[in-house]
């Protein structure tokens, strides 16, 4: 939850950010994209050491650089030093995250991996419910820079407890394949490169939505910190039914149904966007509709990705998430055109790109298909 809030709170707070630290709302778009773009080709290095070093060393070693960029900031609060906390906590996260999903899906069946794989995404609907609007209060009392050293002091905490907690990984008899044959049976199975290609698409579409919908609201309404903090709350809880449904659902109406559903749910509610936002409460519906889909359908996305490659599991784990970066990095950088002609624009891109998420969906076949669900 806390990597996740790190994350996410540039979102909500772009406008604080942009006047706190003196740049253009363009600039920081484009900073936002560079973030993810970075996190995808460097984040395989580090997450690799999921399948090369073991599950429990990945994801302490992920800890260790989302503290560290933290830190960063903290001692060089500019500009410069913003984009550096940013790239390393990203960093950070996407080597954690791959580890730990890889770690459960170890453990769990692939018939019930769906439910596990969801209690972990909780974090993320929490860090939108518990985490943003606790930063939103942090920053309106000290400013910009405050939620920094708070996430890093508690994810250090978090780390040792982990660290403690998390079995070490069993001796390997058999050496394990470096990074460079993991990424060659990656890229060499059509499987895998179409799970990507579906990950880049529908982030692409999430974060189309995602990146300006503080902008909007504040443009549209005039909400301030405070409030769009609630306003991201609600979002969060939007994203903890959608996790909801998943642990209920996914399981049971097969992975791939669960996504195709979610898909064509999530572009009904970007159409409805821009004719619910004539209101604030019409906003927060069309917006709650809009994160309820995407994360049932991202979240049925994870279980079946974790059965893509079980043989490199972090690696394409890790693939998963450079995919995620890859889609959000180019939503930033076409973003702000699409915005200047009215965030109706945005949303009719999503659309467009949902559809190629659904092509390179229809395109992924698993090597054991007897277990499609």
């Amino acid at each position: 939850m806390l990597t996740s809030t790190a994350f996410r709170m540039v979102y909500p707070f772009l406008p604080a950010f942009r006047d706190g630290l003196g740049v253009s709302l363009g600039t920081l778009s484009t900073v936002i994209g560079f973030r993810s773009l970075v996190a995808a080709f460097v984040g395989p290095f580090f997450a690799s050491m999921g399948d090369s070093r073991g599950r429990r060393a990945g994801m302490l070693v992920g800890l260790f650089l989302f503290v560290t960029g933290t830190t960063v900031v903290v001692f060089w609060p500019t500009f410069p030093g913003f984009v550096l906390a940013l790239m390393m906590t990203l960093i950070g996260k996407v080597t954690f995250d791959p580890s730990m999903q890889a770690y459960l899906g170890d453990r769990v069946p692939y018939a019930r991996r769906g439910f596990a794989l969801t209690l972990t995404e909780l974090s993320w609907s929490g860090a939108f419910i518990l985490g943003i609007p606790v930063v939103g209060w942090v920053i309106s009392r000290a400013g910009w820079i405050a939620p920094f050293p708070l996430l890093g002091l508690l994810v250090l905490f978090s780390s040792l407890f982990l660290g403690f907690l998390v079995p070490k990984d069993p001796i390997k008899t058999v050496q394990a394949p470096k990074l460079r044959a993991n990424l060659r049976t990656i890229f060499s199975s059509r499987a895998a490169k179409s799970a990507m290609a579906f990950t880049v698409f529908c982030c692409v579409a999430n974060e189309l939505v995602n990146l300006f919908f503080g902008v909007w609201m504040e443009d549209s309404f005039g909400l301030k910190l405070t409030a769009l903090g609630a306003a991201a709350a609600v979002l969060g809880i939007a994203e903890m039914s959608g996790e909801g449904l998943v642990a209920l659902l996914t399981d049971r109406l097969g992975k791939r149904r669960a996504i195709n559903g979610g898909l064509l749910l999530n572009s009904v509610a970007a159409l409805a966007l821009p004719y619910l936002g004539t209101s604030l409460l019409g906003a927060e519906a069309g917006l709650f509709l809009f994160y309820i889909s995407f994360e049932f359908l991202i979240v049925s996305a994870i279980p079946l990705m974790t059965e893509v490659l079980p043989s490199a599991r972090a690696t394409m784990m890790a693939g998963f998430f450079t995919s995620a970066s890859v889609g959000r990095a180019a939503a930033s950088w076409i973003g702000p055109g699409l915005y200047a002609f009215g965030f109706g624009a945005s949303t009719l891109a999503a659309i467009l790109f949902n559809a190629l998420a659904l092509l390179a969906l229809s395109r992924l076949h698993l090597s054991e298909e007897k277990i499609g669900r």
